[in-house]
């Protein structure tokens, strides 16, 4: 199939040539953003990753941090097949035009060492922070956030113990979602009930949200997007637009901005006791479309 071939401004706002896909039944966006994959981890969701990669087209690509969880990796190997094709998946959308763009994350931090080379493999660069200019003329930073999470940044063994207890947690959920499952109840998060309803945690988002909007308001930018707190967000904050792509261990988001400049978040699938481990996915607009029926 032909593709239209048309000038787009590239992530600095150039001018630049690219071919649109234009694939039959799929869905196209000027830009999606994706966050916190965590590839190398149990708890990964890729095969979800993958069939939303196969149904979705874009000019760029963000990948917005965390895609390989090299913390995890430091202390065992796991690295099933469907990891490597969430990989494949995106060589591929390269290798057929789309602009990706790696912005580096805390736990895949091991490829901040490569940005200062200015790496880019065939359409893949690779950078600590972007700036995204949007259809309708808006500036946004992207940045995976943790430059401005202070436990990351400055108490490192806080922020392992956390994620080793943040994993802990996920083993339970999982174990406590069985159980519920054989009531006949729905799956139920317990990291996502902490980070809304416990003060401490809700004090951390905060906090972490309103210093990514200081950012934005002292270098200019109109907003952010952003990730690293696994929780999908769109929201003005004093003026700055802050959104954050959400995670594919827990929600399986995006953020996505149409060919007009319009962002908004897409929630993939329902997460639910049936497809924690499953690799069957049913797009959450299938979901609601049967309801509705």
């Amino acid at each position: 199939m032909k593709q239209a071939h048309r000038l787009a401004p590239d992530a600095g706002g150039r001018k630049v040539s690219r071919r649109r896909p234009r694939d039959a039944g799929k869905t196209h966006y000027r830009t999606i953003w994706i966050s916190d994959v965590h590839l190398g981890t149990a708890g990964c969701k890729a095969e979800h990753l993958v069939d939303f990669l196969k149904q979705h087209t874009c000019d760029r690509l963000y990948l917005v941090g965390d895609i390989i969880d090299g913390w995890k990796l430091r202390s065992g190997w796991y690295w099933p097949q469907e990891h490597t094709n969430v990989v494949r998946k995106v060589l591929t959308k390269a290798k057929r035009e789309t602009e990706v763009i790696y912005v580096t994350g805390n736990h895949d931090e091991f490829l901040r060492k490569f940005v200062d080379y200015r790496l880019e493999l065939g359409n893949i660069r690779l950078v600590n922070e972007a700036v995204h200019t949007t259809a309708d003329g808006r500036r946004l930073l992207v940045t995976h956030g943790d430059f401005f999470d202070v436990i990351t940044r400055y108490h490192r063994w806080i922020a392992l113990a956390g994620d080793a207890l943040y994993e802990g947690t996920m083993r339970f959920s999982l174990l406590f979602n069985r159980i519920r499952a054989r009531f006949g109840l729905g799956y139920w998060s317990l990291s996502a009930f902490a980070k809304q309803h416990v003060k401490t945690a809700v004090n951390i988002v905060s906090t972490f949200e309103d210093s990514l909007a200081r950012e934005c308001r002292r270098r200019k930018f109109d907003g952010v997007v952003c990730g690293h707190i696994h929780h999908a967000e769109a929201r003005d904050i004093g003026g700055v637009m802050y959104y954050n792509c959400g995670d594919w261990v827990e929600s399986c988001t995006a953020l996505t901005e149409d060919m007009n400049g319009r962002l908004q978040i897409v929630r993939w699938v329902q997460l639910d006791h049936l497809n924690q481990t499953s690799p069957k996915v049913t797009p959450l607009a299938k979901v609601r479309a049967v309801a509705s029926a």
